[in-house]
């Protein structure tokens, strides 16, 4: 089997778990295209762009299976993911390339699908589930050794944010077990993993009901001024409680989240606590704010006006003091007009994040704004706020980050730098990309021995100049996660 993920880091998680499911079966993995019998694309299909992606890399394989079956060595074409939900029937009979279809919820079905393509029979299960989470399924880790893993924590998403087509190819939110995602980061520690990242569509609204105990609790109260489209749920351990389990396993680990909705920081913010009270939770935030005009907000159904996101923005950064904030925001929805996008733009100038992620809108078929809105913001005006809203974004990332010159930051090193050999590379507590020499160092433990940094540890590096995108600096010496925030 030969695997190409697109897309989010969903979908990487999503090959592992398929990976995971065919190794029991079987399987093996090569690297090497002209040696796989079997071809899968896990796709995406959130934006135009990425489907555009996966139908050009078709017809490469188009080429490469005609030659296949011209030496009698028949290769099987599989569309996994987000794309096979959406556009099944059209993958199927689009020069019939396709083998088999199988959507984010029919992965243990792989290796009948296989079988059924082996017979030369096209396959396809798409059907959306309401209750698998792949749970049992402990994924196969694709970058071995790495010092960063992602734990999927939840699957689908109940929001329906009208420009949004993740409930429709990946379904109703359904959470994993606790003790499920304990295990996994446990294993992850033990194999010398240093920071994971909890993953899912909706990561803080996260309510485990897998044990009869924990269906008694009341339903979670929303931020204030945010509304939701659906009824709070009673029930279930909650995220909060899952963040305290995780970040106890390892003290030396690193825990990141991705991706919260703004609604689910209520005011007693137990999450926010926990962020400022562990050393080992990043002080960092994902707040996607999509719009910063209420009326585009409200087309948008996101569920907040503008002030009082911006009233979250501001109680965020009195209880965590430093946080670094990341973004997502969405040029030329429908119905945008100029002072709405000038309303975007002052809100990336006030809240001046350290990351952000810009695209134009692109109409997605299912979705709320396909059947009651018009794409009517032409392509020349989205492409000319998107670069707006660029150029603003990294004008005040500049900033943010120019104020960290002269600091001292705690960095987990990842491994060289792109750029140079000479230089490592890795991201501070607040997912900032630190660029620094590879040099010898002393350690912070006090041994008199200069020891090189190695992928894997924490340095602690004095940052000497910042750009929107990264900090570089001058290494001081090697440390801990632990001895770090003593010092701290």
């Amino acid at each position: 089997v030969y695997m190409e993920t697109y897309g989010c880091q969903m979908n990487v998680n999503d090959t592992e778990i398929a990976w995971a499911i065919l190794q029991k079966n079987g399987y093996a993995r090569t690297k090497d295209l002209d040696e796989a019998d079997v071809v899968l694309l896990v796709t995406c299909s959130v934006r135009e762009k990425a489907e555009q992606a996966i139908w050009n890399r078709l017809r490469h394989l188009k080429a490469l299976k005609a030659r296949r079956q011209q030496a009698r060595l028949p290769l099987r074409i599989g569309i996994l993911g987000c794309m096979a939900e959406r556009l099944k029937e059209e993958i199927l009979h689009r020069e019939k390339l396709v083998d088999i279809v199988a959507g984010p919820d029919a992965y243990r079905d792989l290796p009948r699908l296989l079988a059924v393509a082996e017979s030369g029979q096209q396959a396809a299960n798409v059907l959306l589930s309401l209750d698998e989470t792949y749970a049992d399924i402990l994924p196969v880790q694709t970058s071995a050794g790495g010092t960063t893993a992602f734990v999927s924590i939840m699957r689908g998403c109940d929001n329906m944010c009208s420009y949004c087509i993740v409930p429709f190819t990946r379904g109703r939110e359904r959470s994993h077990p606790i003790a499920s995602i304990l295990q996994e980061v446990r294993m992850l520690s033990d194999q010398g993993v240093k920071e994971v990242t909890l993953l899912g569509q909706n990561v803080n609204s996260f309510r485990d009901m897998s044990e009869v105990q924990f269906q008694s609790a009341a339903a979670p109260v929303l931020s204030r001024g945010f509304s939701t489209v659906y009824k709070a749920k009673p029930g279930g351990l909650r995220f909060a409680h899952l963040l305290d389990q995780v970040s106890r396993i390892d003290p030396e680990m690193r825990i990141r989240f991705t991706s919260p909705h703004p609604k689910d920081f209520p005011d007693e913010a137990s999450v926010l606590q926990l962020i400022q009270e562990r050393h080992n939770i990043c002080k960092q935030l994902h707040l996607p704010a999509q719009s910063g005009s209420t009326r585009v907000l409200e087309a948008m159904r996101r569920g907040y006006t503008r002030e009082a996101y911006l009233e979250l923005v501001h109680h965020v950064r009195e209880c965590i003091p430093g946080v670094s904030l990341s973004s997502d925001f969405i040029a030329g929805f429908c119905g945008e007009r100029e002072e709405d996008h000038q309303q975007t733009v002052s809100l990336l100038r006030e809240v001046r994040y350290n990351i952000g992620f810009l695209f134009a809108y692109s109409m997605r078929q299912k979705t709320r704004a396909y059947h009651r809105l018009q794409d009517d913001v032409p392509a020349d005006i989205k492409k000319r706020r998107l670069e707006e809203l660029i150029t603003i974004f990294r004008e005040e990332a500049a900033r943010a980050n120019e104020a960290m010159v002269g600091q001292s930051q705690l960095v987990l090193v990842e491994g060289p730098s792109k750029r140079s050999v000479l230089e490592l590379c890795g991201r501070n507590d607040g997912n900032i990309k630190v660029i620094f020499p590879d040099a010898e160092i002393e350690d912070a433990a006090g041994c008199k021995a200069l020891v090189r940094a190695q992928p894997g540890d924490y340095v602690l590096v004095k940052v000497t100049s910042a750009s929107s995108q990264t900090l570089k600096g001058v290494l001081l010496c090697r440390t801990t996660l632990s001895r770090s925030a003593v010092c701290h």
